[in-house]
């Protein structure tokens, strides 16, 4: 039951959550708890399929492949472990004075019911169970930008609601046309039958149908402006997990469509993925560069960077695999880490657009290092983690003889560098525009500064000892692309 445990574990705190949520301080106490069960589950999971492989589940009784069937690998483990890590610090974050969310009655219940429905989605061997578990991310994001008070946070709802709808239809299009035509949704089932001749003509159609929903999902140019129309609206530890994980679970499906089950594709649909791409990247970034709003800046990056972990499934071989995820999991500790210390800055300046706040370095020095170390990392100044998580992917990019694409991702991060310099020079360079002074550093905030600081020391750790993390992400994608490349 290891491999169920990132599913079991958050569903059942979400239960006790909701049976404890007219004691607010008891449901705190069992959703930190909750959370600290699932990392010991991640790290027993890691442990386990680092010496024994792959663990399978089938699940209802029936054979495969038509058993619910749940892999737990090196790949998925290394998303649970992250998916884990993000939960509980965002939950400690929550009880600090850094912009927290509004304690209602069901905001620990919808916290644990996305952390159970991104295990579900990383560990689940079957198509429409993937589906399940995308919509109950879904209603969770959309639970908990509408559990917040406010206009602001029903529009963002709605705006979040419009364009991923539009997704989850075309996903269960797809997923009844796969099963109309192959009679399996099982993964290796369906990769089998993709191999089938008489059905070499129509599966393409099926699988552009897929990417063309998980793109949307993942907030690829050009339907991407859903993401930083809604997520601003979220608080500083909401935002963290939703703004960090979600859009990354979507590249890690595809990841696994695209290197596992459909893998010999038309050499025209890595084409294409690669210049969107490059597209996502440079909109993403240029969208940065416009705003003043701190979030807003934080969530085009967002954008930018899911552009190249597109780059890694459009290069399509265990090389871009392994530069996909150590990048991918730089990214998520990184996002994180700088929309907390967004919230830390908007406690102590007082608002979130960069042309009204300020003189946060002499004031707060501490968390002027921590936003050097990620802010530097999001770049990839060397040697940070982002430096070998594009440098990895760049190269592989040269290797293939890509020279515009890696170039043009090399540039991306020129740009990247100005944004970030942009936050550091306005917000804590300068004096505050209006000679307000900076409030001082409260005992409420250490929770807040202790999740930060955890979240810099493990990209501090990546960036100057890669070496575990590229050999773990390297077994892991091993056997992607392996049977054909475009």
């Amino acid at each position: 039951m290891l491999v169920l445990s990132p599913l079991l574990v958050p569903l059942f705190t979400a239960v006790l959550t909701v049976l404890l949520q007219r004691h607010q301080r008891a449901q705190q106490g069992v959703s930190i708890a909750g959370a600290v069960v699932l990392l010991l589950c991640a790290l027993w999971l890691v442990q386990e399929v680092s010496s024994v492989g792959r663990i399978q589940l089938a699940l209802g009784n029936w054979p495969l492949p038509f058993a619910i069937e749940f892999v737990a690998d090196r790949l998925s483990a290394l998303m649970v472990i992250i998916t884990a890590v993000l939960g509980l610090g965002v939950l400690v974050y929550q009880t600090s004075i850094a912009e927290p969310a509004s304690e209602s009655a069901m905001l620990h219940p919808l916290l644990h019911g996305l952390l159970a429905a991104v295990g579900g989605a990383v560990l689940t061997a079957d198509l429409f169970n993937l589906y399940v578990w995308f919509e109950l991310m879904l209603i969770t994001v959309l639970g908990l930008l509408v559990v917040q008070d406010g206009y602001r946070h029903t529009e963002a709802a709605f705006k979040y609601f419009a364009l991923n709808l539009l997704g989850t239809l075309l996903f269960l299009a797809t997923v009844a046309m796969l099963y109309g035509t192959t009679g399996q949704l099982n993964f290796s089932a369906l990769a089998d039958a993709a191999q089938h001749p008489e059905l070499k003509a129509v599966i393409p159609v099926y699988v552009a149908m897929l990417m063309s929903a998980f793109l949307l999902k993942a907030a690829a140019f050009p339907l991407f402006f859903w993401l930083p129309a809604s997520y601003h609206s979220l608080p500083a530890p909401v935002l963290a997990l939703i703004g960090g994980l979600i859009t990354k679970v979507g590249i890690y499906v595809l990841l696994r469509l695209m290197g596992e089950v459909f893998i010999d594709q038309p050499a025209v649909f890595y084409e294409a993925l690669g210049w969107i791409a490059i597209a996502t990247m440079i909109s993403g970034v240029l969208g940065a560069a416009y705003h003043w709003d701190l979030r807003r800046i934080l969530a085009f990056h967002i954008v930018s960077q899911i552009g190249y972990l597109l780059l890694a499934v459009a290069l399509a071989t265990p090389a871009s695999g392994l530069a996909g995820v150590f990048f991918m999991v730089h990214n998520i500790l990184a996002k994180a880490a700088l929309f907390l210390i967004a919230g830390i800055m908007w406690q102590a300046a007082g608002h979130y657009d960069l042309r009204r706040i300020g003189g946060l370095y002499p004031a707060r020095p501490l968390l002027a290092v921590l936003f050097l170390i990620a802010g530097f990392s999001l770049v990839g100044i060397p040697p940070s983690s982002g430096f070998w998580g594009k440098f990895l992917l760049v190269q592989e990019s040269f290797v293939q003889g890509r020279y515009l694409w890696g170039g043009l991702a090399l540039f991306v991060g020129v740009l990247t560098l100005y944004s970030m310099v942009k936050i550091w020079l306005e917000g804590f360079w300068k004096p505050h525009p209006q000679g307000t002074a900076v409030t001082a550093t409260n005992r409420q905030l250490t929770p807040a500064y202790a999740v930060v600081l955890v979240l810099a020391l493990l990209l501090l750790v990546t960036g100057l000892y890669p070496e575990p993390l590229i050999q773990y992400s390297e077994a892991a994608t091993s056997m992607l692309w392996q049977e054909s490349a475009p």
